[in-house]
């Protein structure tokens, strides 16, 4: 069993990486940190379009997360065609009105009580492009074998969020939009039912007079988000 594990391996030199004096590490990571300080969750969409061939690239960035055994385990639909969007938010506010209307339960909806979100959803319409994130529960491999999948909501948490840092790195705004339950995009996405959708990110130019509630303003300190032991 050991000899079949190893027959596959086969180690190549580590590519790209190149030490930094600890001085230009302090100067990056303060810079990264400064930058994506200024990311905020966005609900007001401006209709202009953007360029496919950046949110391509953005996707790209994505692909390079880390991920369980290196099998990729997600899909991202991008949809930037107005009738499916449509479509999208007619489906979307269906699920909406009823989570609103109290299936979401007291504590919930008290939780986001002060980011004045409701079952109203334009920016589904509004803004030029949908991604939605599916996590594949079994894939083809580069050989076409199909397979099964490992750490799936791990791997595509973390490859949203490297999408989420390239769109705004990319001066783009977004909203990780998470509609309950989900299943209606996988047929509005033409995606095997046994995928399963994560997030529905909207992505595009915040409008002119766009505002975001106070209440995500409010960070905790680093002393309450880690410790060093």
């Amino acid at each position: 069993m050991e000899k079949a594990r190893t027959r596959h391996y086969q180690p190549v030199p580590l590519p790209d990486y190149r030490e930094l004096p600890v001085e230009e590490m302090r100067a990056r990571a303060r810079s990264f940190y400064e930058e994506v300080r200024t990311r905020h969750t966005v609900r007001d969409f401006d209709t202009r379009p953007v360029p496919r061939d950046i949110i391509e690239t953005c996707i790209r960035a994505a692909g390079t997360a880390p991920n369980g055994a290196n099998h990729q385990p997600w899909h991202f639909a991008v949809i930037g065609d107005p009738a499916l969007k449509k479509r999208i938010r007619a489906a979307a506010e269906v699920e909406e009105r009823a989570f609103y209307a109290g299936r979401g339960g007291e504590e919930w909806l008290a939780a986001l009580a002060p980011l004045g979100t409701d079952a109203e959803k334009p920016f589904l319409e509004e803004a030029p492009w949908l991604i939605c994130i599916f996590g594949e529960r079994r894939s083809r491999s580069a050989d076409g074998v199909r397979r099964k999948n490992y750490y799936v909501p791990e791997s595509v948490s973390i490859a949203a969020g490297f999408l989420i840092a390239a769109l705004h790195r990319a001066g783009l705004a977004t909203l990780t939009h998470t509609p309950n339950p989900m299943s209606f995009l996988n047929e509005l996405c033409g995606r095997d039912p046994h995928d399963k959708p994560y997030i529905l990110m909207v992505v595009g130019y915040p409008k002119e007079n766009a505002t975001i509630p106070a209440h995500a303003m409010d960070k905790k300190p680093l002393e309450e988000i880690a410790t060093f032991l």
